[in-house]
């Protein structure tokens, strides 16, 4: 289809949504959009922009289709467990009970609730808590009630499964300890501002999506957003090139610090 309905549609997205998709990278998101029209036989974007603002449903599953919400728990175990081993003593140790967390792009809610484990694995004080983000409604309801599938805990220590989650007729079900730790909210990256003196910040396989200039802003405000000494915590596919003027440092791969 032709750039131009394409390029129509993400401005009327943005003036009736409220939604900027101009910070993605809009192959992918041209490309994601068609298939949802194609799936539905409309004939051009105006057609399937009609639809999705008749039928709630079908707009949760634009959004959720725009939104990258594939993750799971200790994705990339050695990191976490570097995390937990290395980095998470030392903030605590610094910050006790005025501990910040923040899960960025937090999707159906794995990421946050990993970190929620590590600090009652550390003992934290129980008012520590971790603030979890997301564009998508939908996912930060699925988030909430904290049930999940083995597809989800293919990378989980067995034994953090006995302690952390009960399990149910094949499901894993977040344990109210660890549920108690993570408060959800709605937040756009690209548009909302950012709150301060964090200790902690994982954003992981999120930034990919976004354009080259998207994403050295969110790098520049996640870093603003860091207290100093404080963590920023990337995915595996991910890296700052610019981190020295970001007023960060690598302290291992893919873990950076503010300085």
């Amino acid at each position: 289809m032709p750039w131009e309905e394409f390029e129509w549609f993400v401005k009327r997205i943005k003036d009736i949504m409220n939604l900027d998709l101009s910070g993605y990278k809009p192959e992918r998101v041209k490309r994601r959009i068609e298939m949802l029209i194609r799936k539905y036989n409309c004939k051009s974007y105006k057609e399937y922009l009609d639809m999705i603002l008749k039928d709630n449903k079908k707009k949760d599953e634009f959004l959720d289709k725009l939104t990258i919400n594939v993750t799971e728990f200790f994705r990339n175990p050695e990191k976490w467990f570097e995390l937990r081993d290395k980095f998470l003593p030392e903030l605590l140790a610094k910050s006790g009970s005025r501990f910040k967390a923040w899960s960025a792009g937090c999707s159906s809610g794995e990421e946050p609730y990993t970190i929620a484990i590590l600090l009652e694995e550390l003992k934290a004080p129980s008012s520590v808590k971790v603030l979890a983000t997301d564009i998508d409604m939908g996912v930060l309801t699925k988030a909430q009630i904290g049930e999940y599938d083995e597809r989800s805990m293919v990378s989980t220590p067995p034994e953090y499964i006995q302690k952390y989650f009960i399990v149910k007729d094949g499901r894993y079900i977040v344990k109210p300890n660890v549920k108690a730790r993570v408060q959800f909210r709605k937040h756009n990256l690209l548009q909302d501002p950012f709150e301060k003196d964090f200790d902690l910040i994982t954003c992981r396989n999120v930034v990919i999506y976004f354009e080259m200039e998207a994403k050295d802003m969110l790098y520049r405000k996640f870093s603003e957003s860091l207290k100093h000494g404080g963590i920023l915590f990337v995915g595996n596919t991910e890296r700052i090139f610019n981190y020295k003027a970001l007023n960060l440092e690598v302290a291992s791969p893919f873990i950076y610090r503010k300085i």
